[in-house]
């Protein structure tokens, strides 16, 4: 039985297990590690401390579904809108200029329940808190080491984590070329990120505060706050040509995917698995 890893439980990993685990020719054990307490990658639900109902999403609030993947990606919205995971977003947007066709798509339990489902599908063995420090070569299988707990072996390793953190690991791969009250979530601009990424969260939040007291003046103050620097936000440079995966070792093989090679939204992300469930066919 092939021992497949695949690395990132954020959507194009989660995706991309279930896919296998329906795909694949023949039984093979599926695991998924992330270095975070949970799933979602930037698809994050967080809950209140003091009421785990109190939710808010961190990450992506809406799916905006195009005419384009409204065929192309069609089973996978008819799948997650039949199972209640997501449903038409009826309330205005301030701000987002709509094109026609468009149609836009929230989560009722929370973006994070997409991943959760996904997941789910795969029948994966999902560890958290597992961050992977080096990938080599041992006896024609990939050997990752992680920061806790000893190396394990694996036939087929798929790397679907932010890029800058692939390019972080070391070893071979170096080589190869929720009475529940109300939840507020304020994003700020891709800008207002980059300028205060290495600032202190306490500094950036009194700043966020300021401006969110110019819009919403008497606002209460909040039960508890939750500050995200999302380093790895969005995709700005993708990898050329939007290949949707990169093979860097055939055997054993080696395969890096996520929105980082095709574009940064939910789309991308299944397109990516698409394309990496392609490239697995033929070893599994």
């Amino acid at each position: 039985m092939a021992r497949v890893l695949i690395v990132g439980a954020g959507l194009t990993g989660s995706l991309c297990a279930a896919l296998l685990r329906r795909e694949a020719g023949r039984p093979v054990h599926l695991a998924v590690w992330d270095k975070a307490g949970d799933s979602g990658g930037r698809m994050t639900t967080t809950s209140s401390p003091h009421n785990p109902q109190s939710t808010v999403d961190l990450g992506a609030q809406y799916i905006t579904r195009t005419p384009h993947y409204a065929q192309k990606h069609q089973s996978f919205y008819d799948e997650l809108l039949a199972n209640g995971i997501l449903k038409p977003l009826t309330s205005p947007i301030e701000g987002t200029v709509m094109k026609a066709g468009d149609c836009n798509f929230v989560a009722p339990q929370g973006v994070s329940s997409i991943i959760k489902h996904y997941l789910k599908e795969s029948g994966a063995a999902i560890c958290f808190r597992q961050c992977v420090t080096q990938i080599n070569l041992r006896n024609d299988k990939w050997e990752v080491s992680k920061e806790t707990g000893s190396p394990e072996q694996f036939d087929i390793v798929v790397l679907t984590m932010p890029v800058p953190q692939i390019l972080l690991l070391q070893g071979d791969i170096m080589n190869l070329s929720s009475e529940i009250g109300p939840s507020l979530v304020i994003q700020t601009t891709v800008p207002f990120g980059v300028t205060h990424l290495e600032h202190g969260i306490e500094e950036v939040q009194e700043l966020i505060f300021q401006q969110l007291e110019n819009i919403l003046p008497g606002l209460p103050q909040p039960v508890a706050t939750k500050c995200q620097k999302w380093r790895h936000s969005q995709v700005t440079n993708a990898a050329a040509n939007s290949p949707g995966q990169m093979t860097l070792h055939l055997k054993p093989l080696l395969v890096c995917g996520g929105d980082g090679f095709t574009h940064s939204n939910f789309d991308g992300c299944v397109a990516s698995a698409l394309c990496v469930l392609e490239a697995l066919k033929n070893h599994i």
